[in-house]
């Protein structure tokens, strides 16, 4: 399933080396000079991610055959933007927060676009840019954040494997089984092995 629907997708997801500035997170925070990133190296993290049509996910039989083989039962849509989400600033800055959570993160983009900030295995924080008809999943035990870029929107449909837990463990907690894990399979083994779905 990782090496399928792969068409395009370095046109709605790309990546690369960010500078180390505190100026605003929804700029795109590039090294001078500039350090993309190949999406194969996103892989080697443990990152999954495939192009889909988002213009009719409804009824894309490819989303259908992601779902069914990685065991996604449980599906939301959200909406982030200054309109659309109460408390929108504050949960931002919560987004923001270097942290992991004990299953992975699923998400897809369905309009719009934000930033997804993840640590390489010399924890250099690498920021994975999504567009509408970008899917990516976050394994479990990676620490990371999220943001939107300077257009503050992004509609995005959530998934997960039975009941949703979106608990976020804020760094440090290397102690929890699912940081031990993503370190042994993927940081300690150089990331030759894929994560399975939790």
């Amino acid at each position: 399933m990782e090496n399928q629907f792969q068409d395009g997708k370095d046109e709605v997801i790309e990546a690369w080396y960010m500078d180390d500035s505190e100026e605003d997170q929804r700029l795109p925070h590039h090294r001078e000079p500039k350090e993309f990133i190949p999406l194969s190296k996103l892989s080697e993290l443990g990152i999954l991610s495939w192009r889909l049509n988002a213009d009719d996910w409804e009824n894309d039989e490819n989303l259908k055959k992601i779902r069914e083989a990685r065991g996604y039962s449980y599906m939301d849509i959200c909406d982030v933007c200054p309109e659309k989400l109460p408390n929108y600033e504050a949960k931002l800055k919560n987004f923001f927060e270097e942290h992991l959570h004990t299953d992975e993160e699923i998400r897809y983009c369905l309009e719009g676009s934000g930033y997804f900030d993840v640590r390489d295995q010399n924890d250099q924080w690498i920021r994975v840019a999504v567009k509408k008809g970008g899917m990516i999943v976050l394994p479990a035990g990676m620490y990371h954040r999220f943001t939107l870029d300077s257009d503050n929107y992004i509609k995005a449909m959530r998934l997960f494997v039975g009941e949703p837990v979106w608990t976020p463990y804020n760094r440090p907690h290397d102690h929890l089984p699912a940081r031990k894990e993503y370190v042994e399979k993927i940081i300690n083994r150089g990331g030759t092995q894929a994560v399975e779905a939790r």
